[in-house]
């Protein structure tokens, strides 16, 4: 990988806790301007990868670079040049907003004559400005993420690392939240971010699917969906145990995932399949409250990844007791 606009560069990096591999064999290059997403289940390695760039874990195996520091050997100087959000900022919550700013300045070493104009653009950029003089501890959930975000960029960072910043607010603050995310990354920050949100990974430019520790797809959320080489009809049945044990006896369908009580029917072509299973429910008595296509999510093409490495792993299992009997 060569990429020369590529600020963030990993070669096989991995990271081991005692007999735990957390991170294993990770490879990627981050560009200049990018929005990454690192998306997967809690435990996938996200956190750990995200500490690892920002240099606060040293690397069990590998090599990589931030922005053209080494990461084995320059991890204070990566420090400096970005801004790293961690899942539980440490805002204090007995300061006021414009105190939690100005300290956070301090940290960073921003010229005192910088910090009201730099306060002033990020209270109105994060929504905030009326909140000045109101302590954190006061501020509702969403409203103190945006303030840990404003935080990390008081010294202005051209890459910001964030992990899960959504998590545990409420929807109405998570589509903020990302709005605010996508006016930094239309302005030109290389932003990574960590969620195990699946519908959040549609807004990243790219995306790395992370299970136990490794990258199991790494492309735009477009290309990743396509190659899932499936559609979807989605259907909500009367008699739904009955529907989902029918259906895979049905040609052309690859897959059945559910969600609540609907099920996703993943099949070779849409098109072609949406009135053989409208008759094959038909014939067996079975009534439909709707069917329809619907487009391709990260969601199906997540569980239909760890189906396969589950089913790859137990062909595997099996192979190799046949081999040792």
């Amino acid at each position: 990988m060569s990429g020369p606009d590529a600020v963030i560069r990993l070669e096989q990096i991995g990271r081991d806790f005692k007999h735990t591999h957390a991170v294993q064999d990770l490879t990627v290059e981050i560009y200049r301007g990018d929005l990454f997403g690192l998306v997967g289940p809690d435990g996938a390695g996200k956190t750990t990868t995200l500490r690892l760039l920002a240099g606060l874990l040293g690397i069990s195996s590998g090599g990589g670079t931030v922005n053209g520091l080494d990461l084995a050997t320059q991890a204070e100087k990566i420090k400096l040049q970005i801004g790293y959000m961690a899942q539980r900022f440490s805002l204090y919550a007995n300061l006021t907003v414009e105190e939690n700013l100005r300290f956070f300045a301090d940290i960073y070493h921003v010229a005192r004559e910088l910090i009201p104009a730099r306060m002033d653009e990020l209270l109105t950029f994060a929504g905030l400005e009326t909140f000045r003089q109101r302590r954190a501890e006061h501020l509702s959930g969403g409203m103190q993420k945006k303030l840990a975000l404003a935080c990390t960029l008081i010294h202005q960072p051209k890459i910001l690392l964030l992990d899960e910043p959504t998590t545990g607010v409420d929807p109405i603050s998570r589509r903020e939240f990302w709005r605010i995310l996508t006016d930094l990354h239309l302005r030109g920050t290389t932003i990574v971010v960590s969620t195990p949100y699946m519908d959040e990974a549609d807004r990243c430019s790219r995306v790395g699917l992370m299970i136990k520790g490794r990258f199991v797809a790494c492309d735009s959320p477009q290309r990743i969906k396509q190659n899932l080489h499936a559609e979807v009809i989605k259907i909500y049945p009367e008699k739904w145990e009955q529907a989902r044990d029918l259906l895979l006896n049905l040609p052309g369908v690859l897959e059945m995932q559910t969600y609540g009580d609907a099920l996703h029917i993943l099949v070779d072509s849409a098109e072609k399949r949406l009135g053989a299973v409208e008759k094959y429910y038909r014939k067996h008595g079975i009534s439909l409250r709707s069917i329809r296509t619907a487009p391709v999510r990260m969601e199906e093409v997540f569980i239909s990844t760890i189906r396969s490495m589950e089913a790859d792993s137990e062909t595997k299992s099996v192979t190799e007791s046949t081999q040792e009997g």
